[in-house]
């Protein structure tokens, strides 16, 4: 076993050869690992996960489903593109992303990269992010594999004072993400519509002048490419909070309803969710759920999330699609899954990890409803799965008739 193997199931202070020593990662276990901090000081308790993507970290870390999470990043170069305003996720802009911190191998560089507005240091101290680098995240890492996401406090002092006792008993005292509903801290305050299309080379984002279409999205910590993929589709969009009911949408006369991504336990948030969810689907409208939409959208139907051991977090993910046998590499994030030994008779499985076996698709027999659990807008990732939204309007379309 290696040396940082063995450092990260020690339970006192971990010393990390080179670093100044100015920013802690306190696990709930009483771990502490030490390293140099960057973006925000002072300290914020979450729940650690490790994300496998070598690109996109500044969507990453403003995905809203990212709430309550501190980020461990595998790829060890993080920040060499800089930051600008054109790669944030949140649709959300009044509020912080969620996520409560980012943890990276290599210290920060300048940016490289034409598109960069902001060094990446400039950037998380602007959005109150707490950072620590040179830290072992393959150690770390294969921690997390064997041992699950542990809840911790991740802190930053430019002194280097830390008291570890008050940081410990933080951590082991954080409730965690179980039971938790999220979606209320990330989504937004009132409705509005959106018109903004794909982002192209040499012409940024364009706007959907002709829509063919209304759909209205629920915002449970919507993802802005989200947006942009179904207006780029042919849809004009209204967006409202995740506690509208089902009255409320249906009075504004869609032609279809889409359930956002988000953070949190979907048990939670379907306390709220799963009622207004089942009146729309009696209402024969089409509906298609990404990510916690795709959970929420599962319990209304009749079936059951579980929290996973590690989660899925990531841009290369293999999918397969039953519908079509093809497999898609996709990206993901999240920290619960449906339970496909509790799917009722109607509701049938069409998308399947290649991974772990675990489920990512659903669809409900007669009627135009379905979701996946992972990210089709490709916002990091490849393209592999912008299909869906296709799907999604072959629905509207037929149901409009």
């Amino acid at each position: 076993m290696s040396e940082a193997n063995i450092q990260m199931q020690d339970t006192t202070q971990i010393p990390w050869p080179g670093q100044t020593g100015t920013a802690v990662l306190v696990l709930s276990t009483g771990t502490v690992i030490e390293g140099h901090g960057i973006g925000a000081t002072g300290h914020a308790a979450g729940e650690v996960c490790f994300n496998t993507a070598m690109t996109g970290y500044q969507e990453i870390l403003t995905d809203p489903s990212y709430a309550g999470q501190i980020i461990t990043f595998t790829f060890p170069h993080i920040g060499n593109v800089g930051a600008n305003p054109d790669d944030i996720e949140t649709s959300n802009l009044a509020a912080s992303s969620g996520v409560r911190g980012c943890i990276l191998r290599a210290s920060v560089t300048d940016p490289s990269n034409y598109r960069a507005i902001q060094h990446l240091d400039d950037w998380l101290k602007a959005r109150g992010i707490i950072g620590i680098c040179g830290v072992d995240t393959r150690a770390l890492t294969a921690w997390i594999r064997e041992n699950g996401m542990p809840n911790a406090v991740i802190a930053h002092e430019d002194t280097g004072k830390f008291d570890l006792d008050v940081l410990k008993k933080e951590a082991a005292g954080w409730p965690g993400i179980e039971g938790a509903d999220l979606a209320k801290d990330v989504t937004c305050g009132q409705s509005y519509d959106w018109d903004e299309t794909l982002w192209k080379l040499g012409d940024g984002f364009g706007r959907q002048e002709s829509p063919e279409c209304h759909v209205v999205a629920i915002d449970y910590g919507l993802k802005r490419n989200i947006l942009r993929c179904l207006a780029s589709a042919g849809c004009k969009v209204t967006v409202v909070p995740a506690s509208t009911s089902a009255e409320d949408v249906l009075a504004r006369k869609p032609d279809g309803i889409f359930l956002s991504n988000g953070p949190g336990d979907p048990a939670a948030t379907g306390e709220y969710a799963v009622p207004e969810i089942k009146k729309l689907v009696d209402s024969g409208l089409p509906v298609f759920g990404i990510c916690l939409g795709h959970q929420i959208l599962a319990l209304a139907l009749g079936a059951k999330t579980t929290k996973m051991h590690q989660g899925h977090h990531g841009a290369n993910h293999p999918v397969k699609d039953h519908t079509t046998s093809k497999v898609e590499i996709t990206s993901m994030n999240h920290g619960f899954t449906v339970d496909r030994d509790s799917l009722p008779e109607g509701l049938e499985e069409t998308h399947v990890s290649l991974f772990d076996g675990s489920n990512c698709g659903l669809r409900l027999k007669g009627k135009p409803v379905f979701s996946v659990q992972y990210h089709p807008e490709a916002s990091p990732g490849p393209q592999d799965s912008h299909y869906l939204f296709e799907r999604f309007m072959d629905f509207v379309r037929e149901a409009k008739g």
